[in-house]
């Protein structure tokens, strides 16, 4: 008979989740219902959403969301389901409708406000309320020049749980303000399909004990990296380039223009921020990386990285290549790095769990806010 072996116990250590908060599909579960479903959720970049009739569509927890822009030019989100008979209304991950949204199983029509106008011998049932037949709502907020929805009926506060977020690492929302992320362009965008649990992602983002590691050409650029501290350990603290780096690219060659509202004592250094549960920002001078994270089930996450800049840079067509690759080839490092670690979770070497050193205690908390909303405590 095989047992568990037990850790010893050391002052400087703090223990993680046990392994099957990462393999369980009850967990997760829980968590697309109490986690997903429940907090504000970044869903899409808003300009992708160029006029009236486009839509995307995104999976958030159980949850197939429809997010299309009005006739009015207002961003709207719904469930994307019919309320005849629940067919799947977009089965499209994106697209454009000229006027309407059509279920293509029984032709239920609704406005791009979410009213439902038509439908096959609708006008032989006056009775039917047109509003109150209408596809179901989700909230939606923008901000960063993204869409933001919450399936909850009753949404937590955006201001104390998103922003509030930038205003717990940066010290302020001025200092996320300056650089100004819902007027840059999209550079570049890059999916990428983790075979992870989402955790597993998060708590690589917010320690950088590996960094020395995995992540040679990041620690060139930021040598205090190399140190094992996280640049989200600090609030307000950013990790300052190399003396020798000109830019926040592959070979520390020189980048863009400082975007134009970032201040002095932000130039030359890179800043990281966590707004649970699923999205990264990442702010150096001259652009912004933010990735959404997509979890699809318990050992999958997909993982959308969109790189900003200035409108004229992306307009400029010039060469973002060292720019990109920088931060492509860390999530390519990270991602790896994740997809080694998933199997190991079902491992009864990992049963208890494993641990956390003095530099990496700030995700404890992250474990403490889970379990909390899990009901684990």
């Amino acid at each position: 008979m095989t047992t568990t072996p037990e850790a010893p116990s050391a002052a400087s250590l703090m223990t993680t989740l046990p392994g099957h908060f990462y393999t369980d599909p009850e967990i997760f579960r829980q968590e697309q219902e109490r986690v997903f479903e429940s907090l504000w959720f970044c869903a899409v970049r808003a300009a992708d959403l160029d006029k009236p009739g486009a839509f995307r569509t995104v999976q958030i927890g159980r949850e197939s969301v429809l997010v299309t822009r009005s006739r009015s030019g207002e961003l709207r989100a719904f469930l994307n389901i019919c309320r005849h008979r629940g067919a799947r209304l977009c089965t499209q991950e994106s697209g454009e409708v000229r006027r309407a949204l059509q279920c293509p199983y029984h032709a239920w029509t609704y406005d791009l406000d979410g009213k439902l106008i038509a439908a096959p011998n609708l006008v032989k049932m006056p009775d039917v309320d047109r509003t109150a037949y209408g596809l179901v709502k989700v909230a939606l907020r923008e901000w960063l020049g993204y869409a933001w929805v919450c399936l909850s009926d009753e949404p937590p506060s955006f201001e104390e749980s998103v922003i509030g977020a930038a205003v717990e690492r940066l010290g302020d929302t001025a200092s996320i303000e300056h650089y100004g992320t819902e007027g840059l362009a999209l550079g570049k965008r890059v999916t990428y399909d983790v075979r992870a649990n989402w955790k597993l992602i998060v708590e690589n983002f917010m320690e950088c004990y590996h960094c020395a590691t995995i992540h040679p050409e990041l620690t060139d650029v930021l040598p205090e990296f190399a140190d094992g501290f996280a640049a989200q350990y600090y609030v307000g603290h950013g990790a300052s380039f190399g003396e020798e780096v000109s830019g926040f690219t592959v070979d520390g060659s020189a980048g863009f223009d400082r975007l134009p509202e970032v201040a002095d004592d932000q130039d030359r250094r890179y800043y990281a921020i966590t707004i649970k549960p699923t999205v990264f920002i990442n702010l150096v001078p001259d652009h912004v990386i933010l990735h959404r994270m997509f979890p699809l089930a318990e050992d999958r996450t997909v993982v959308e990285c969109d790189w900003l800049y200035a409108p004229e840079v992306v307009a400029s067509g010039v060469d973002l290549t060292k720019s990109v690759e920088l931060f492509h080839r860390v999530n390519e490092q990270d991602f790896e790095a994740c997809e080694r670690t998933q199997p190991a979770m079902a491992s009864r070497a990992y049963r208890g769990g494993g641990v956390l050193v003095p530099t990496e205690h700030h995700i404890g908390q992250f474990h403490e806010w889970l379990t909390a909303r899990l009901g684990h405590e």
